[in-house]
């Protein structure tokens, strides 16, 4: 074997094989991008010939060599027989190792005119190099070919002649750089010995990032096949008159070296057996590179091609070889909640290309994209953190005294806490009982009593203060929240629905007429909030809401985010005005109390249901009216 074929063999002699090589070995953690190592993909594989020497029956061949004064020296005869392994020359001979079997070597059957040797790989490899060493003449005519897809399409690598022109109509790369067709090795001399080297990544190839769609696209194969088309006879031959020429037609290989590695799209530097391979046993087997690669980079896949279940926040890529950088896949962000998390292009766009990633089948009652909120019907328990699987309860909403809210089927808590919308005159944070005032707690919620004061609330009879209990039992609805909870006491908070209860409480519609009497107002704050709950503190109410938009404030410094409204019309008969129902989102201009810094809301207040045509309206006059 020559020299540059060793060298080939050990390190090799391109510069793909050097970048792979340093990649794989630039850190063996695989920190950065990395590669397999590189070996012989024909160690350990059957490669398959049309003929073999002495399948039918023992024949004699001969074979001529030369002096290094390129004389040629007598021609040597000998037997060959593939049923006797002392005789035999078999396909597997090319595959053997070159170092510990150099004089092993397949042959062809006498007189085969046209051969074929054939590598069929059990996954996608990385070829970079092939190496060829006869033991007979090189071909003067030969094709290789690779498929990318198990042997059903071919496609060739380079076309091998004396003449490129005459013998396939193809120009010369001796002649024109980059050609397709080379007359390099393709000359009879040397007689035995001639090498054929075939560099995958010849220029313009050779500087490219080897883990680039370009470059897979020429180094991806799944099998390899030389097509031997044309023998050409030794001219030592011409000029022995008592050869007999029949022993020498026949072609013969020494070596037959596809150097590569197993593909990881850089993402790997280790790899195993693919599933159901079992290397062919021969000498140099235990050298064999497998297919499957042991992913690194938060990748999967036989060769490292798919981010990981829970790693799909950003767009899958192959490692850069050329920079080092490993385009590590990175995980989804669910809070502890999903197990997998898929890629949305939408998503990545819509973040601008920061964050793509969606969380699958979202557990411990979350949702969101990210896992991020509590499921219609739980509550955010602030004692644990969100990441625990315990973080969303169940809201213990009485079946018969809460509320279904506008715009939903079903009864829904308030996400935060956990309280309960109740029907009108019911009270407590799963709206369990009637509330001070009101009593005949059912189907309708709680009916306010007909006395001055308050009533029995199982039977509406009139008590004085005096005997008026705070928490109350109701005998057939008993409560349904976790008894390993601790219970709330109502002693000195009473919830209450705002919503209306009719024919008891008459409120005035407002109506935004002219600006200047809005002016006129001199309102301290307009916001834009949503109303999440309500509770009855004894001599006043407090409403609790989330402020989503403010419109203006004067001396206050109003944030976005949860605050409370303090209504001043508030009666022992549950009658808020302007009303404020649960659930709904209202624009509301008030003013302040001076003395205590609260936001109040009284029949000098205006509030309407929120419109976006409303807030534009009212924008407009606060910028171009109220100077």
């Amino acid at each position: 074997m020559g020299s540059c074929a060793r060298l080939l063999l050990l390190w090799g002699c391109s510069a793909v094989a050097a970048g792979l090589s340093g990649v794989a070995g630039a850190n063996s953690r695989c920190e950065k991008a990395c590669n397999p190592r590189m070996g012989n993909l024909a160690l350990g594989r059957k490669l398959r010939t049309d003929s073999t020497c002495g399948q039918n029956a023992t024949e004699l061949f001969c074979f001529y060599s030369e002096n290094a004064d390129l004389t040629c020296r007598q021609p040597k005869c000998d037997k060959c027989n593939a049923a006797h392994s002392h005789l035999a020359h078999l396909p597997s001979a090319m595959a053997d190792s070159s170092f510990r079997f150099p004089r092993t070597w397949w042959q062809s059957a006498e007189n085969a005119h046209r051969e074929k040797i054939q590598l069929d790989l059990e996954a996608e490899f990385y070829f970079t190099h092939l190496i060829m060493v006869f033991k007979s003449p090189r071909p003067s005519a030969m094709v290789l070919d690779r498929s990318q897809d198990f042997g059903k399409t071919w496609k060739p690598y380079k076309y091998f002649a004396t003449n490129c022109s005459a013998t396939f109509g193809l120009e010369d790369d001796v002649v024109k750089k980059g050609a397709i067709c080379t007359s390099r090795y393709s000359d009879a001399f040397p007689c035995t010995g001639g090498e054929v080297i075939f560099r995958a990544l010849s220029p313009p190839y050779d500087t490219e990032n080897p883990y680039s769609a370009k470059v897979q696209e020429q180094l991806k194969i799944t099998n390899l096949r030389v097509q031997l088309l044309k023998r050409q006879p030794c001219p030592c031959q011409g000029n022995d008159l008592n050869a007999k020429p029949q022993h020498f037609t026949h072609y013969a290989i020494y070596d037959f070296i596809v150097k590569g590695s197993c593909f990881c799209n850089g993402h790997a530097d280790q790899c195993v057996p693919v599933d159901g391979f079992r290397p062919v046993k021969a000498p140099g087997a235990f050298h064999v590179l497998h297919g499957k690669c042991m992913c690194k980079h938060n990748t999967v896949g036989s060769h490292c091609q798919h981010c990981a279940p829970l790693y799909n926040d950003r767009p899958w890529e192959a490692a850069d070889g050329r920079t080092g950088a490993p385009n590590e896949c990175r995980t989804c962000k669910c809070n502890g909640h999903a197990d997998t998390c898929h890629f949305d292009i939408n998503v990545w766009e819509a973040s601008g290309n920061r964050s793509g990633g969606v969380c699958n089948n979202c557990q411990h009652n979350t949702e969101g994209q990210h896992c991020q909120r509590c499921k219609l019907g739980f509550y955010r328990d602030l004692r644990r953190p969100f990441s625990a699987p315990d973080a969303c309860k169940a809201c213990s909403c009485h079946p018969v005294g809460s509320a279904t809210l506008p715009f939903n089927s079903v009864t829904v808590c308030d996400p935060s806490n956990g309280d309960c919308p109740c029907k009108p005159g019911v009270a407590g944070p799963h709206c369990d009982r009637c509330m001070v005032g009101y009593w005949g707690f059912g189907e309708y919620g709680c009916r306010p009593c007909d006395c001055a004061g308050s009533c029995d609330p199982h039977t509406g009879d009139c008590i004085s203060s005096a005997d008026v209990e705070w928490y109350h039992e109701l005998p057939d609805f008993p409560s349904p929240h976790n008894k390993s909870e601790p219970t709330w006491e109502w002693g000195d908070e009473q919830g209450f629905s705002a919503l209306r209860h009719s024919g008891k409480c008459e409120c005035k519609e407002q109506v935004l007429g002219n600006p200047k009497a809005f002016c006129g107002m001199k309102y301290s704050y307009v916001l834009k909030i949503k109303i999440l709950s309500a509770h009855d503190k004894g001599s006043h109410a407090e409403v609790n809401v989330k402020i989503k938009k403010v419109l203006q404030s004067t001396k206050l410094k109003i944030l976005r985010g949860k605050r409370t409204l303090y209504p001043e019309s508030w009666t022992n008969r549950g009658c808020t005005c302007p009303i404020l129902n649960p659930g709904l989102e209202y624009l509301v201009a008030g003013h302040e109390d001076v003395r205590t810094g609260k936001l109040v809301v009284n029949m000098k207040s205006f509030v309407q249901r929120w419109k976006p045509a409303l807030g534009r309206r009212v924008m407009h006059i606060l910028k171009r009216e109220c100077k």
